[in-house]
């Protein structure tokens, strides 16, 4: 990308000209029908089968995780069921950025769960420029000629499984190797140059440094290393978003197996949206043994009432995000 967000090449002389990185491009319509015909989907956030408030059972996912830790538990239930070779994640190295990776056992997974920088690189290292954005689907290209990774999970954002849904309508290679879509609640992902990062720390009141970890559920929630919590409203951050995600109108994975995300849920708990029956499939196994528990009840009207609440927030968003756009 060009300093003024213009795509440009980064090896011009390979390119074939054949247009398919136009097609799947997720700012450009071509194919989208095909996609929404391919999902049954229905205004205004895509079909679902059912919606859910749940949280891992494992303890060492509990303390690393910035939600529920549902995402994580369900690639280890996964892998640990070879339902998977490995997972298409993003691992932190630094107070907002992080980087694609294939993760192909349980420590990966581990290392990529939630957003914990207490033993992260110093942002030192990071550079001038970093992003909170993981481009998870560049992490495929290099298996596209070896093909020794057949089964794959990937979790990505909105735009992520979007690009993924219209390479699979093309059969490109390797998409076909991603078997399982697990897609992000995404507002907006943010770019930071230096004079940003001075902002950003203005408005936190501590150096990136001090940042333990980062939560989007209402606003932009900043985790101390001292447990204190800062909350910034998205209105007050726009400036440091990433120019395509102001034109993304997409913010709960619309096109994924399972959507999850903490907005709607209890502090600890992460919201589940299970959009196909292969995303039922492994979110009922892992559920049945043992790997994730849902939120418990009093009443059947209780559990109704909060799944409904959960669907107005998520709608909610999805309108507040459409309507940036115009």
């Amino acid at each position: 990308m060009s300093p003024d967000g213009v795509p440009r090449y980064s090896d011009e002389d390979k390119c074939l000209k054949c247009g398919l990185c136009y097609s799947i491009c997720t700012q450009v319509e071509e194919l989208d029908q095909e996609l929404l015909e391919k999902f049954n989907w229905i205004p205004p956030m895509g079909r679902y089968e059912r919606v859910a408030s749940a949280r891992t059972t494992n303890y060492e996912v509990r303390n690393v995780c910035t939600d529920g830790g549902v995402v994580t538990s369900l690639l280890m239930y996964m892998l640990d069921y070879n339902l998977i070779e490995g997972a298409v994640v993003s691992r932190f190295v630094g107070p907002f950025n992080r980087v694609p990776m294939i993760a192909t056992d349980r420590k990966d997974i581990l290392s990529s769960a939630g957003s914990d920088f207490s033993a992260s690189t110093h942002v030192g290292v990071v550079g001038d420029e970093y992003s909170t954005y993981s481009p998870g689907a560049f992490a495929l290209k290099d298996l596209a000629g070896s093909m020794r990774t057949s089964r794959l999970a990937l979790v990505g954002t909105p735009c992520q499984i979007h690009t993924i849904g219209k390479m699979q309508c093309l059969n490109i290679v390797p998409s076909d190797m991603v078997k399982y879509t697990i897609g992000l609640f995404c507002m907006e992902n943010f770019a930071f140059s230096p004079l940003a990062k001075q902002e950003i720390e203005s408005k936190i009141g501590a150096t990136m440094d001090e940042i333990r970890k980062l939560n989007i559920k209402d606003d932009l929630t900043v985790t101390l290393n001292d447990g204190k919590s800062v909350h910034i409203p998205f209105d007050a951050i726009h400036d440091f978003a990433r120019p395509a995600c102001l034109r993304c109108t997409e913010f709960a994975s619309d096109f994924a197996d399972i959507s999850v995300g903490g907005l709607g849920s209890l502090d600890g708990y992460t919201t589940v949206l299970i959009r196909t029956d292969t995303g039922q499939s492994v979110y009922q196994s892992a559920l049945r043994l043992g790997y994730i528990e849902e939120m418990a009840y009093e009443s059947y009207r209780e559990k109704s009432d909060s799944q409904m609440q959960m669907i107005t927030r998520i709608i909610d968003f999805v309108k507040q995000k459409r309507m940036r756009k115009t």
